[in-house]
């Protein structure tokens, strides 16, 4: 089910299925910046990452000596029924807690609560992770941004290499030296991750070209407190707050013709390739004692 909210500038729709915003639009002109979902390309729009980012080596996990298995790419989130626990006109907020549907994968109790409201220049989006179990656990949690690129409402003849990703510190960038599976690798040193210079032209701008960005580029090591993607023809950004976070994710499908950037702020990382499979070795994991909660928000700001 999809739940509307709006104020008067935009329209945000977002579904109990993994409370996942499927569409953010101008009232002004109608503009989408919010990939579709065409299945032919990439069925998502903007999923929430929760307990780990990017793909298992092996599909599984080691628990508490349990083997959890894991077939797809970031969590379990996605794939789960949400609760509306408030709304209003402008904002609503979703409830995940722990299932017979998440213990068997992830054998710990939560909640995961995912705040959207709107503003006047995007949408306010806050997600929280409180630990309601007796012990302290360990998680990643992200989210998959897929911003339009080019937006429905460019110029004829618009391409992708109209455009540019931006992070905001305008500093050289460093990219976490993966597989081309995204598969994390250690250096001479023994060193995991590691990274090493993007050596982009321009500080702080990664190129896009009219064939496609390529697939998965991590970075960290950066000082932005945003990641957008600016129309290099008439200046205009949407951006996502990424204040905070160690790791950030450029990712363009590659299926179809290069449709959207994927900008994605984690707290978390990928396997290392010589992984051992046991969940609290996993690199880059945040962790939450009991009764605690853990807070991150993926403002979403749009400029034109």
């Amino acid at each position: 089910m999809l739940i509307k909210i709006e104020n008067e500038n935009f329209i945000d729709e977002i579904s109990t299925l993994g409370a996942e915003i499927n569409c953010l639009k101008s009232k002004k002109d109608g503009t989408d910046f919010i990939w579709n979902g065409d299945p032919s390309v990439w069925k998502n729009h903007a999923p929430i990452l929760f307990p780990f980012v990017a793909k298992p080596l092996g599909d599984k996990y080691l628990i508490d000596g349990i083997e959890c298995e894991y077939p797809k790419n970031h969590g379990f989130v996605r794939d789960l029924e949400t609760e509306v626990i408030y709304q209003e006109k402008s904002k609503v907020v979703f409830q995940l807690t722990d299932s017979d549907k998440t213990l068997y994968r992830y054998p710990y109790h939560f909640c995961l609560q995912s705040e959207y409201e709107l503003v006047e220049n995007g949408l306010n989006w806050k997600l929280s992770v409180k630990n309601t179990d007796t012990r302290s656990f360990k998680f990643s949690i992200g989210t998959h941004a897929a911003f339009c690129c080019p937006r429905n409402t460019d110029p004829e003849g618009t391409l992708n290499s109209d455009y540019v990703v931006e992070f905001e510190g305008h500093k050289p960038l460093n990219r976490v030296v993966t597989t081309p599976e995204n598969l994390l690798l250690e250096n001479e040193e023994g060193k995991c991750p590691y990274t090493k210079p993007y050596n982009e032209s321009e500080k702080g701008f990664i190129p896009l070209t009219a064939d496609g960005f390529g697939n998965g580029h991590l970075f960290a090591e950066y000082s932005s407190e945003w990641v957008g993607l600016r129309n290099k023809k008439d200046n205009s950004l949407v951006s996502i707050e990424s204040k905070g976070f160690p790791y950030c994710m450029i990712w363009q499908n590659t299926a179809g013709k290069p449709s959207f950037i994927c900008i994605e702020p984690w707290h978390g990382i990928p396997d290392h390739l010589k992984t051992d499979h046991i969940w609290d070795h996993k690199l880059g994991l945040v962790s939450v004692d009991a009764g605690k909660t853990f807070e991150c928000t993926q403002n979403i700001r749009i400029q034109k």
